[in-house]
């Protein structure tokens, strides 16, 4: 396809207009990619896959759960040759899903498996180079010669690929950059998408085009950016390779589902994606509901209501840079985005009420006890209190309400547009105005801008609500008005994935725009008040907006693993998920450890069996630990570093 011209920020078909980017279709054997097919759900295989009973058996799990593609690992040429009987067991079983073969540091190994299976993926990163963190700078007469060193040894597979008919994922990992990629584009979204750019072209050059492309990272903001980044370039080039949506190293559990969902759905949200991997460290069978659930949303995504169109982006969709607002006491500014509790259905508020959203009040002691995820504000609607609140929280009434408790300390009031343009009375200090974009006329926009003491509370009703919401903080910023706006979305009649989902997408794809200075997730007949409270903060941690716990960077395991993951992650979580603000990786081989070091704070990689290295970042710190002993080096390593704290 002839390159053309596009809008430096465009990087999707529509910012108003739900879309998806239409793709060419590549064939994975039966199941096709892109073009007109839905989006398509995997995962992958944990199992040594030389036990081929034990694969076989997993393989089938996972396709009972809905997976539509089963990825195989295969490290060395005896894994790569064994697919064959691992695929002849399936079809005898009558499971036809295709098989794709994941390959690293090893070219023999994937010609090996082009030949058996439907798909291949590699690493563009470690297909042919090793990472050694060398920094060197590289001649542009250098540069070429190790380009022509990857097309001699890449262009046999292209051509195997080409005859067997089989398609190839081109996954770059944010983790895995080659040393070429970090010395000349550094650890960015640009080398990223540079580094599969090295492969693709001579896939191109082969005329060889069965392809997808994935932008995989543990941190969402990188992530994003660098899908979004592919595909600008790629519409700039008139090229439309399918994409393969996943956040790698999610971790498990609800942290993992949040974090999946920030990254995927924010991609999702855009059109963007035609096939999902959700990794989390748990059997693979259990991703499949969660991606099917992520991917759901959008059969019935088209014909909701119409939203204004966008003729000016004035942010930067490939970096990271917080909208501008001011200061209204903890609210904007420089303040991280603050939590509101939504307790306005209760039937009754007592001091107990709080205890799902961190606030502990000791009887005998007469005091409150705050956890670290302890919501900022309660929305209490027409409810009055009847016990005296913790110092560090603030209450939201209606306005006829909060007439009768406004001199209560830390209440404050909650008004219509009508009201507030209206002359009703306020808080010297802070008041919610409530709006959708519907709402938001230039007499709105001006009282907001002028009154410091506002703050917005955005909702919507639009089945498209991200995005109308997005157009709502591009209507502010065009207006240069710096009201801080609290995200707040209704949700009605989900269940407890679904609600976690949900409203991580919704929010997470705002937030890592650096839109939104606080959420506030309102469920109706769905979800407890520890969930919500848990899944607000899971949403802020994952956009790295609001650190309020433990990050743990923990790999999915494979048929490469070294050490039993789950049971390993779960000890450590264990030992340290009282550290506040502290990234701990945990890897269950080499092929992405060093890199995801980069992104952690310390490291635990299984580098051979029974044994484990401790990295700090990503420098190796203590080899060959064996694994009896490997939790509490780890320990001792965190203590040394200075961010060990003591449980109170």
């Amino acid at each position: 396809m002839p390159s053309t011209v596009v809008s430096p920020v465009t990087y999707c078909p529509s910012l108003t207009r739900y879309e998806r980017w239409r793709t060419r279709e590549v064939m994975v054997g039966p199941v096709g990619i892109g073009g007109d097919h839905p989006i398509r759900v995997q995962s992958m295989t944990t199992t040594d896959t030389m036990d081929t009973a034990a694969t076989v058996a997993q393989s089938i799990r996972m396709i009972k759960a809905g997976c539509e593609l089963v990825r195989i690992t295969a490290p060395s040429k005896k894994e790569a040759e064994n697919l064959a009987e691992i695929k002849k067991q399936l079809h005898a079983q009558g499971f036809k899903a295709p098989l794709v073969a994941d390959i690293h540091f090893t070219p023999n190994a994937a010609e090996i498996a082009a030949r058996i299976v439907e798909k291949v993926r590699v690493n563009p990163g470690n297909y042919v180079d090793k990472k050694k963190f060398e920094q060197r700078e590289y001649t542009d007469a250098q540069y070429d010669e190790e380009l022509e060193r990857i097309r001699e040894r890449f262009t046999p597979l292209v051509r195997i690929c080409k005859e067997h008919g089989t398609a190839m994922r081109i996954g770059t990992n944010h983790g895995s950059l080659s040393d070429r990629i970090l010395n000349r584009y550094g650890d960015t979204p640009l080398g990223m998408v540079e580094s599969a750019f090295e492969f693709l072209r001579i896939c191109r050059d082969e005329n060889y085009h069965s392809i997808v492309l994935s932008m995989k990272a543990s941190n969402t903001q990188v992530m994003v950016q660098a899908y979004r980044l592919l595909v600008h370039k790629m519409m700039a080039l008139g090229w439309d390779y399918p994409l393969h949506l996943g956040v790698t190293e999610a971790g498990d559990g609800e942290d993992g589902r949040v974090k999946s969902a920030v990254g995927i759905g924010a991609l999702l949200e855009d059109g963007l994606g035609d096939t999902v991997r959700v990794s989390l460290t748990e059997e693979p069978e259990a991703e499949i509901p969660v991606a099917q659930a992520l991917v759901d949303r959008y059969t019935a995504r088209r014909g909701h209501a119409p939203i204004p169109e966008v003729h000016h982006v004035p942010l930067d969709p490939f970096g990271h840079q917080r909208r501008k607002a001011h200061e209204v006491l903890n609210i904007g500014a420089r303040h991280v985005p603050v939590v509101i509790a939504d307790l306005s259905t209760k039937d009754k508020i007592t001091a107990a009420s709080l205890f799902s959203w961190g606030y502990h009040y000791s009887v005998p002691l007469d005091k409150w006890n705050l956890t670290d995820q302890a919501c900022d504000y309660l929305f209490i609607g027409d409810h009055h209190l009847s016990f005296e609140i913790p110092g560090t929280l603030g209450v939201i009434q209606e306005h006829a309400a909060w007439l009768k408790d406004r001199n209560k300390a830390r209440h404050y009031p909650f008004l219509r547009p009508a009201d507030f343009l209206g002359g009703a009375a306020t808080h010297p200090d802070l008041n919610f105005i409530y709006a959708e974009l519907s709402d938001l006329s230039p007499e709105l926009i001006t009282a907001l801008d002028e009154d410091e003491t506002c703050v917005l509370l955005l909702d919507t009703e639009n089945a498209h609500g991200m995005a109308e919401q997005r157009a709502v903080f591009f209507k502010l910023m065009e207006a240069k008005c710096e009201v801080p706006v609290i995200i707040g979305r209704d949700y009605v009649g989900l269940n407890e994935l679904q609600l976690m989902l949900h409203s991580s997408t919704d929010m997470g794809a705002l937030l890592l725009d650096g839109l939104g200075d606080g959420v506030m997730i309102c469920p109706e007949k769905c979800g407890t008040d520890e969930m919500v409270n848990r899944t607000a903060f899971g949403i802020l941690q994952a956009t790295r907006t609001r650190i309020s716990k433990t990050e743990y960077i923990s790999c999915p395991s494979c048929g490469r693993t070294l050490f039993d993951l789950q049971e390993t992650t779960a000890k450590i979580r264990s030992r340290t998920s009282h550290l506040k603000g502290v990234k701990i990786g945990i890897m269950g081989c080499i092929v992405n450890g060093p890199g995801e070091m980069a992104d952690a704070d310390y490291g635990y990689v299984g580098t051979g069996p029974g044994v484990i290295t401790l990295y700090k970042e990503k420098n190796v710190v203590k080899r060959n630990v064996p694994s009896a002993q490997a939790v509490d080096e780890l320990i001792a390593l965190i203590k040394d570093g200075g961010d060990w704290v003591e449980v109170n």
